[in-house]
């Protein structure tokens, strides 16, 4: 693990052949509400505990316990992990977060990691994919998500890309299309879908969805807002 961010596992994870995903929010929040989502909806469970002394000191309280902001849901049936976190990362801890998922994807023999970013599109709202091996972008092809053969992926995003592709581990970005400057419920819609058709097992309810982006949204944006006024008082 690297030295900055340690996890911290609760019960045994076994993901060998199984898929990792980045829920990290980066560029916008879509990839965050997305993969809450499918936390809500699938069989996951609390399987660890992210943290850092980096990160800011914040508990994130649901159901009236209190919560770690950055945690790891595992469905063991599937083997899929999930890296959920209600902070978006300071971009000097990009690095560190992004070798930390690879660090740990290898430990734990997972075939593939996930992640997303949102892209300002046209009024067609589209899912494209970018894979760092040649074993990645065919299963782009197989599940027939149109590739991008020129594009900037930034962020954690992008460091998994490369460290992926000097590593040799399969790992597929997929660049969300919007057209809207806040959150938008049909991209996470689509990106939803999209991680239905490389994800076997995974599924998520757009009803639910539609019900729940919304609280997820204002929870990710509470988050962020407490976070800075802590950091404004702190260094006031």
């Amino acid at each position: 693990m690297t030295g900055e961010i340690t996890i911290n596992e609760i019960v045994p994870i076994d993901l060998e052949g199984g898929v990792l995903v980045n829920g990290f929010p980066s560029t916008g929040i879509t990839s965050a509400i997305a993969t809450e989502s499918l936390i809500n909806t699938s069989n996951f469970e609390l399987g660890a505990t992210i943290d850092s002394d980096k990160f800011p000191p914040i508990s994130i309280i649901r159901d009236g316990m209190p919560n770690y902001a950055t945690r790891i849901f595992v469905n063991k049936d599937l083997k899929v992990g999930i890296f959920s976190s209600y902070l978006t990362l300071d971009v000097t801890m990009h690095r560190s977060a992004a070798r930390l998922m690879l660090d740990w994807a290898k430990e734990k023999k997972c075939s593939t990691i996930v992640s997303s970013i949102t892209v300002k599109g046209s009024s067609e709202l589209e899912v494209f994919g970018v894979a760092s091996t040649g074993k990645a972008r065919g299963k782009l092809v197989e599940k027939g998500i149109t590739m991008v053969d020129h594009a900037t992926i930034p962020g954690i995003s992008g460091i998994l890309l490369n460290e992926g592709a000097t590593r040799g581990q399969d790992v597929i970005v997929l660049l969300v299309s919007s057209n809207k400057e806040i959150p938008d419920f049909q991209a996470t819609a689509n990106l939803c879908d999209t991680f239905s058709k490389i994800i076997p097992g995974v599924s998520c309810n757009l009803t639910k969805l539609e019900n729940e982006s919304k609280i997820i949204e204002e929870q990710l944006q509470q988050a962020t807002q407490n976070t800075k006024d802590l950091g404004d008082h702190i260094y006031r």
